[in-house]
């Protein structure tokens, strides 16, 4: 599955063989490439070709994730993060077209990415190695939560053989910054409970966080907050009221299993209920997008880190 975020302006999506074009005439900038050590200068057109099949590659295998920076349908920069780094990192990288510098895109961006990266990915800190002469990326890592933890010289293509000083910056994720949604204390224990809905053709239905929400482009089981008043049973009645507009009773969902596990400086306590059994046909009513899928394809769908050590447990109730 393809995964694209929305971070309103602008949109993050996966890079297509025609962003050659796009992604060449941005690149060859001086100012641009400079900054990036492992692109010469001139940066050759081919070059962005096969740097794109590969990020497409990368991605199948999930050994990479690039986004697409776009402003309408105007590709102007990127965002990857690799996997595979000592100690469960990732290590992000950025650039921005200069004619789009001083916007605060780099600003906009890179958070809801940081923010998913850590919900999806195995990951449990990211890192950024930055130019010791690039103060405003160096500035820009600092404003998102980046700590300095360590100095190196690498090459840079485009500078000539002569080692450059690069700055290493880390986040960790027990020391993301925790940026609650509007109204809601950053309480240390998030209660939230979700529900399995399972048809009669034995296929379960997942929804796709809307634009403007956190973790927006993940699909997830429905469900919400437990309000401080409800049971976690009346709460997943209430929220599948809300969310798709069906009718359920505490008598037709049955307790499951549960998730328990870290979020940032967050834990999450999730119980997880089945139901087979509901009335009125399941309608997006907050902007999301419903998909009804078999058990064996739950794993082609990007999912919060949560979510996913559900999947083995769903696949084998379904199986037995």
């Amino acid at each position: 599955m393809s995964l694209s975020l929305d971070v309103s302006p602008y949109t993050l999506r996966p890079l297509q063989p025609s962003d050659g074009t796009s992604v060449h005439r941005l690149v060859n900038d001086w100012s641009v490439v400079r900054m990036l050590s492992h692109l010469p200068f001139p940066y050759p057109r081919e070059l962005a070709d096969q740097w794109i099949t590969s990020t497409i590659d990368r991605q199948r295998t999930g050994t990479a994730w690039h986004f697409a920076i776009c402003d309408g349908n105007d590709l102007i920069g990127c965002i990857g993060l690799s996997l595979g780094h000592p100690g469960q990192a990732a290590k992000i990288g950025y650039w921005v077209g200069r004619d789009h510098w001083k916007k605060g895109i780099a600003t906009t961006c890179l958070r809801p990415v940081i923010d998913w990266a850590f919900a999806t990915l195995p990951i449990v800190r990211i890192i950024a190695d930055v130019a010791e002469d690039n103060p405003a990326s160096i500035a820009l890592l600092a404003r998102l939560g980046f700590n300095q933890t360590g100095t190196s010289r690498v090459p840079f293509l485009s500078r000539g053989p002569e080692p450059q000083p690069v700055l290493t910056y880390t986040m960790n994720r027990a020391t993301q910054p925790v940026v609650p949604e509007p109204g809601l204390p950053a309480t240390r224990i998030l209660l939230v409970v979700a529900g399995v809905l399972v048809d009669n053709a034995g296929r379960i239905l997942l929804a796709r966080r809307p634009p403007g929400k956190p973790l927006a482009g993940l699909w997830e089981f429905p469900g919400g907050k437990v309000e401080p008043h409800e049971s976690p049973e009346q709460a997943l009645i209430r929220e599948l009221d809300e969310e798709l507009g069906i009718d359920i009773s505490a008598g037709c969902i049955a307790p499951f299993t549960f998730v328990s596990e870290n979020i940032g400086a967050r834990h999450l306590m999730m119980p997880l209920y089945l139901c087979r059994r509901w009335r009125n046909t399941p309608t997006p009513r907050e902007g999301q997008e419903l998909a009804w899928v078999s058990a064996e394809q739950l794993g082609d769908y990007p999912m919060p880190a949560p979510d996913r050590p559900l999947i083995p447990l769903l696949q084998d109730l379904m199986a037995g």
